[in-house]
């Protein structure tokens, strides 16, 4: 193995934290709104990653109802000292004007799968929080400070340190604001190292959007003051448009075992037809000017050079992200993947799959209801914060084919369910089984293409097409970059396409109006819904996902 190909961890896997524990690394990623919380992979190679654990698992750790789009759990931080894994994670109740509440939390486990603790609470006077152990023993928590006063987009306040007592399991002493950051503005996501009798201070600045970067300092003093980086930036896609990998950034620095040093870092990639447009934000689906991501923000590595007493600089030169990244000194280490097919068995949910927000699952699926499929019990509507009966797993491709089979009879059009491509409650498209007026079982697409603040609700389909009475219907979709289009069968029947091609890059970070930035990517699975209050079941016996 020569070269790593980024990004490591393609599809929805944002601010990754990175650790190494003996041969074994770790990489935790924001989930946002989706449940279990917080991704955590392993590699042994930075080249080859599995899916560890989510550890988030239940109420007293994470209950997200009522949280909005794109809140929930921001930038968690995995570390590991005093034979512990120490994860800090954010939970945020609020993302939208003035004020945000980000209630920051710490939970610790002796071993990756677990058992984890309870959380400890720590502030909620900013997000990106880090813990850093210091040589002494000593630990202490930056994050970024929130002021709600500043005008204008930037109420980034710099970074502030505060000390964590193991003891008293709270924060102790002074709160000191040690790094405001540069001129790009946005100061966020804080990382502290110590190395060569300083104190490094790597952040991220601009923004998660096109302008993001990565930025370091040094202070010879845990409090400075912190001189920047003379290059400023670490790393950057602001100034090259045409850069496979766009909005690096919030990044994290791992040695390995061999002496090397790599840089693990946010980023996403645009789909071609729209790579050359200039960022910014839509309100139609017809309008080309601006790059969109479905995939979101992922992961990519970039080896550094860290001489000693000199700040850190790119291996391959300058500061825009390598598509390939040489790979480290180590053996090659790939694990068994998996075929893309889902039988759904009793017990656990398979670990592809998430939901959203409460941590009471039994409200909203059940795997031992009926041996071989996967039963959702229809709640509330698409884009409910508490009770959102859709279980779902990330595109990981640009070009993919997805398809399921729901067993289903519904009663009223107030009842559907089906196969969905979802980002949030103003970006899907929804391949539904419903009922029509007379009660007959008919097939219908929902679609929402990145409108707000109005629900822009579309019926693409004429007229509904009428399903026999009972029976298993499969459901399938096909994606190829910008395009989107269903298609169905009945019992027995071949495959019919819908005849119907809708916008794909509508489900992406960057389309739409709503409110602020979006921070998740897309999503394909299974919903079922029932605005009459019922609570309808639908059966789905398989899926399938495959890329193209």
């Amino acid at each position: 193995m020569n070269e790593i190909q980024n990004p490591i961890l393609p599809g929805f896997n944002p601010d990754p934290s990175i650790v190494r524990v003996g041969e074994d690394y770790y990489i935790a990623t924001s989930t946002f709104e989706w449940y279990p919380g917080v991704q955590i992979h392993q590699s042994r190679d930075l080249a080859n990653w599995r899916l560890a654990t989510r550890p988030l698992t239940r109420a007293t750790q994470l209950d997200m109802r009522g949280d909005p789009d794109s809140g929930g759990i921001w930038a968690p931080c995995l570390t590991h000292a005093d034979g512990l894994f120490w994860l800090i994670y954010t939970d945020v109740k609020r993302r939208d004007g003035a004020w945000k509440d980000s209630h920051n939390y710490l939970v610790t486990a002796p071993a990756i799968e677990g058992p984890w603790s309870d959380p400890v609470y720590l502030n909620s006077s900013g997000f990106d929080p880090s813990l850093f152990h210091d040589e002494d023993g000593r630990k202490w928590l930056v994050n970024m400070i929130w002021d709600h006063r500043q005008q204008g987009g930037d109420k980034f306040g710099g970074i502030v340190c505060q000390e964590y007592s193991v003891a008293e399991k709270r924060l102790v002493g002074e709160v000191r604001n040690i790094y405001r950051g540069t001129d790009h503005k946005l100061t966020e996501g804080p990382h502290l190292y110590r190395r060569d009798g300083y104190y490094w201070l790597l952040t991220a600045e601009g923004g998660t959007g096109y302008e993001h970067a990565v930025t370091m300092a040094r202070a010879r003093d845990l409090f400075g003051p912190y001189e920047t980086d003379p290059e400023k930036h670490l790393l950057t896609s602001k100034d090259a448009p045409e850069a496979y990998l766009q909005r690096a950034g919030h990044a994290d620095i791992v040695e390995t075992q061999t002496g090397e040093y790599y840089l693990v870092h946010l980023c996403s990639r645009p789909l071609d037809a729209t790579r050359g447009a200039a960022p910014g934000r839509v309100v139609g689906i017809h309008e080309e000017d601006a790059r969109r991501s479905p995939l979101g923000r992922e992961t990519a590595i970039q080896k550094l050079v860290w001489e000693p007493g000199e700040f850190p600089r790119l291996a391959h030169g300058g500061c825009v992200p390598a598509p390939t990244a040489p790979a480290p000194d180590l053996p090659a280490h790939p694990f068994a993947s998996g075929t893309g097919h889902t039988e759904f068995m009793p017990g656990a949910l398979p670990p592809e799959f998430q939901w959203l927000r409460t941590p009471d699952s039994a409200r909203l699926f059940s795997l031992d209801a009926r041996p071989g499929a996967l039963r959702l019990f229809g709640r509330e509507a698409p884009g409910s914060h508490f009770e959102h009966a859709l279980i779902a797993r990330r595109q990981t491709d640009i070009a993919y084919a997805a398809e399921t089979e729901i067993d289903y009879a519904p009663e009223t059009y107030q009842q559907f369910a089906g196969l969905i491509v979802w980002y949030n409650g103003f970006k899907f498209h929804y391949l539904a089984v419903t009922a029509g007026n007379a009660g007959q079982r008919q097939l219908t697409v929902l679609s929402c293409p990145a409108d707000w603040p109005m629900l822009r609700m579309e019926q693409p389909l004429a007229t509904p097409i009428d399903l026999p009475a009972t029976g298993v219907i499969r459901l399938g979709s096909d994606v190829d970059g910008m395009t989107l289009r269903f298609r169905y069968a009945v019992e027995g029947g071949d495959w019919i396409d819908l005849g119907i091609a809708l916008d794909q890059s509508a489900i992406s970070d960057e389309a739409g109006n709503g409110p602020g930035n979006n921070f998740t990517g897309a999503f394909i699975g299974m919903a079922a819904h029932d605005t009459s209050g019922r609570g309808l079941h639908a059966d789905f016996l398989q899926f399938h996902y495959e890329p193209r």
